[in-house]
């Protein structure tokens, strides 16, 4: 009798970031300093590249592997020189998480700051090059009301 299999694996959700970097053990140990990452397994080829890991981090799983060059698809944020994407991780204290993240050895780009959309929100660039927002909700904002507030901050005179 053939056994039922669930298109999602247990333990993951419909969307998993799957991230690139140059040194990927050395990764995995910043992101349990700095996010209290819980590493769940790591498969490392014959060359001791680590081919694939996940880890999580909260409820959220994330995927991991080193740079391979020979392949066109698999470089790291070192090797193009900066990445556009960005990964928010939700957290109940973001002054706290972004202090520890720091400490580790992130890179503060935007200390955490109350935003018009209800968010306390702040970025680092980790180690490896990827840019992690981080934030907590401090209040609900209606549409209504963030576009007014969107409005306010986008006409307000710049200061140098």
């Amino acid at each position: 009798m053939k056994k039922s299999t669930k298109y999602i694996p247990e333990g993951l959700h419909t969307v998993t970031p799957y991230l690139t970097v140059r040194n990927a053990a050395k990764a995995l140990e910043f992101y349990k300093r700095a996010f209290g990452a819980k590493e769940l397994h790591r498969m490392a080829g014959p060359d001791g590249r680590v081919m694939h890991a996940a880890f999580q981090i909260g409820d959220s799983q994330i995927f991991l592997s080193d740079e391979i060059t020979e392949m066109p698809t698999s470089k790291s944020p070192e090797s193009l020189n900066g990445s556009p994407v960005s990964i928010l991780i939700y957290v109940q204290d973001v002054d706290s998480f972004f202090n520890t993240a720091t400490q580790a050895g992130g890179t503060p780009l935007e200390k955490p700051t109350d935003m018009f959309w209800g968010d306390r929100w702040s970025t680092i660039r980790d180690p490896f090059g990827h840019l992690w927002q981080i934030a907590t909700r401090v209040e609900e904002v209606t549409p209504e009301e963030m576009k007014k507030r969107m409005t306010q901050m986008m006409s307000a005179p710049r200061t140098a």
